[in-house]
C-alpha cells in the first residue's frame, strides 16, 4: 500500500488539507527527527509530514537530523517521500520562482552523517540515478498542466553552509554543471535511497547565486516573497499528484539489497 512522506512543509501544515489530521512525537535509533509528524489523509491517500527544520525553523541544514528524519517516515510505512527546498540558481534561465525537477547532486557537504550503515555492516547504494524518475516524471506533468515555469530535470549542488557560496565556488559549481545550489538535498536523498524509499524533490529557485556581476546581494524579503509565491504552486503539485503515486516502472526499494557487504 502507498504511504507518502511529504519533507518541507511549505503552505502543507493547512488543516483544511489533510483528514483525520494528527500529531504524532517520535525517537528513532538515531535519535528524534526535526519536529512532530503530522499524519492524516490526503484524497484518501495516507501521508506524513515532516518540517526538515522544525515548524518554527529553528534548525540549520547542518544540524538536522536527516538519518532520523527519514528513518521516522520510513518506520510510519511510508513507501515514497516527496520533498520541497529551496535553492539558489546557478544559471541566467532559473529565475526566482523556477522550478526544478532535480535528477542529479552533487554533494559538497562535510560534517553530515550520509548513511545508515556505518557500524556492523558496509553498505555501498548506488547512486547513479539518485531520484526516482517515476515520481518526478508525475511531479513534472502537473508542473505542466498547471503552466508553472520549470525545468524538468537539473543539477544540484548541496554545500555545507550556514554560509552561502564565495563568488569562486559559484563559478566553480558553474563550470560542473550544476544548475542550483542548496543546503538540504544531501544526504537526505542519500538516506532515502538506503531506506529503499522513492525519493523526488522539487527545488524552490529563490534567487541568483553570487557569479552574476553588478547585481546587488539579494535580501531575505526578496527571498520570502518568492518562496511564499513557490509554496502555493508546490502544495498544488503535490495535492494533484499524491493521489496517483505508484510504484509504475520504479527499482527504488530493490537498490539496497545488493548493496551491503555482512
Amino acid at each position: 500500500m502507498v504511504k507518502v512522506g511529504i519533507i518541507g512543509g511549505s503552505g502543507l501544515d493547512d488543516l483544511d488539507i489533510f483528514e483525520d489530521r494528527k500529531e504524532i512525537y517520535t525517537d528513532t535509533r538515531f535519535g528524534k527527527p526535526s519536529d512532530a509528524l503530522i499524519l492524516g489523509k490526503i484524497k484518501n491517500v495516507n501521508v506524513v509530514l515532516l518540517a526538515r527544520h522544525g515548524r518554527k525553523h529553528t534548525i540549520m541544514p547542518g544540524n538536522v537530523n536527516y538519518r532520523a528524519n527519514i528513518l521516522a517516515l520510513k518506520e510510519q510505512g511510508c513507501t515514497h517521500v516527496i520533498a520541497s527546498t529551496a535553492c539558489g540558481s546557478l544559471r541566467e534561465g532559473i529565475d526566482p520562482g523556477c522550478l526544478v525537477f532535480i535528477d542529479q547532486f552533487i554533494d559538497r557537504t562535510t560534517k553530515r552523517h550520509s548513511t545508515f550503515y556505518d557500524k556492523d555492516e558496509v553498505c555501498h547504494i548506488p547512486m547513479n540515478e539518485p531520484f526516482c524518475s517515476n515520481l518526478r516524471n508525475m511531479l513534472v506533468e502537473s508542473a505542466k498542466r498547471y503552466g508553472y515555469k520549470h525545468m524538468t530535470k537539473g543539477t544540484i549542488v548541496t554545500i555545507e553552509g550556514p554560509r552561502f557560496s564565495s563568488k569562486s565556488e559559484s563559478h566553480m559549481f558553474r563550470s560542473w554543471n550544476a544548475d542550483v545550489i542548496n543546503m538540504s538535498t544531501v544526504p537526505e536523498v542519500v538516506l532515502a535511497r538506503e531506506a529503499g524509499l522513492c525519493y523526488a524533490a522539487i527545488a524552490m529557485s529563490t534567487d541568483y547565486d553570487c557569479f552574476l556581476e553588478d547585481r546587488p546581494s539579494v535580501t531575505i524579503n526578496e527571498v520570502l516573497n518568492v518562496m511564499k509565491e513557490n509554496a502555493e504552486r508546490v502544495k498544488n503539485i503535490f495535492l494533484d499528484v499524491i493521489p496517483r503515486v505508484n510504484y509504475e516502472g520504479c527499482s527504488c526499494n530493490e537498490a539496497i539489497k545488493t548493496a551491503i557487504i555482512k
